[in-house]
């Protein structure tokens, strides 16, 4: 399966939306930053395209810009392009919004980790989420500047991240997004899971999860359709999960954000609905994998870790930022 936008051939008549987005994290401190360039469309409206930039400081909190306009397109070259100088393509993540632009390249070994475990699911009216990472693993060098006051430059040299894809006709009920990064005792390993629950025929289905981690070069799959021993306990601003494996693995994995380091988004479901949503991409992230009959795996990261958690209540009392979406 090709990496694609697929908004250009949605139907007029339908609502959509598409997030190519990509994280980076610098190796000696805590500080990232979170790369969005989206789609919105409502049903018989046109695609409009939104840029977003956050930057993640434990010492600052976050800074959070956005920008929407209708100059949207997928070039040849590249996955997806907005506005005249925003664009993100294999290798390459340039662009602007607010005080905020950044000139990024990226590379890596890794190949394309597609969260649904069957390629047909992703031509399938079911789930309404569609999800893959076209890098689940990278590294990053460039610039990222904030004019203002004060000014700022981060140089980006050998920061580690990711670049995901998704889209859909709709937001799962309620998601969580884990990524994890430069581990202490594995530099190469990564993990990167999607977990969520969705209304079926009026009611919320249990959480189900999809995803990889990598581990000493090997990946091995996480969730999928029917399994058994997820457990998740979730708050805005930490989670516990334990997770389900291949060939018998168990992953547990603890994650916590800084106090005060989550940047809060309200997201449009292109049927009107709302989300808020609570991201911090500086998170402390501890995992361990144990398999029977073999010792158990311990992994940490003090600052690699990414947390999103999708909600809809409004009391989880991370500041929201002051723009909307759609």
């Amino acid at each position: 399966m090709a990496v694609e936008a697929v908004f250009p051939g949605a139907d007029i008549g339908r609502g959509m939306y598409e997030s190519f987005y990509l994280r980076a994290v610098a190796p000696d401190e805590p500080v990232g930053v979170w790369l969005r360039y989206t789609v919105h469309k409502r049903p018989g409206g046109v695609p409009r395209g939104s840029v977003w930039c956050t930057v993640f400081d434990a010492a600052a909190g976050p800074f959070m810009y956005k920008h929407t306009t209708e100059d949207l397109t997928a070039p040849a070259d590249g996955w997806i392009a907005i506005g005249p100088d925003s664009r993100l393509a294999p290798g390459v993540a340039e662009g602007s919004c607010g005080e905020a632009s950044w000139s990024l390249r990226f590379r890596s070994d890794e190949r394309e980790l597609r969260h649904l475990p069957h390629a047909w699911m992703y031509k399938a009216p079911l789930p309404r989420t569609k999800l893959t990472s076209p890098v689940p693993s990278a590294s990053f060098d460039g610039t990222i500047e904030i004019s203002g006051s004060p000014s700022r430059t981060l140089d980006v040299r050998g920061w580690r991240g990711m670049v995901g894809h998704n889209w859909g006709s709709e937001h799962a009920e309620r998601w969580i997004w884990l990524h994890g990064i430069g581990f202490e005792e594995d530099p190469s390993a990564w993990l990167d899971v999607a977990v969520g629950r969705v209304l079926v025929a009026g009611r919320m289905t249990p959480w189900m999860a999809n995803g990889a981690l990598s581990l000493n070069g090997r990946r091995v799959r996480l969730g999928g359709l029917l399994t058994r021993g997820l457990r998740v306990a979730e708050t805005a601003t930490r989670c516990t999960i334990v997770l389900p494996g291949e060939d018998g693995l168990s992953v547990e994995v603890n994650v916590e954000e800084p106090p005060d380091t989550a940047a809060g988004w309200r997201y449009a479901d292109p049927d009107g609905g709302e989300h808020d949503v609570v991201n911090c991409s500086i998170a402390s992230l501890t995992l361990s994998a144990h398999r029977r009959g073999a010792a158990t795996r311990m992994l940490h990261t003090s600052h690699g870790g990414a947390y999103e958690l999708g909600m809809r209540e409004r009391d989880h009392g991370v500041p929201l930022a002051p723009f909307a979406d759609g």
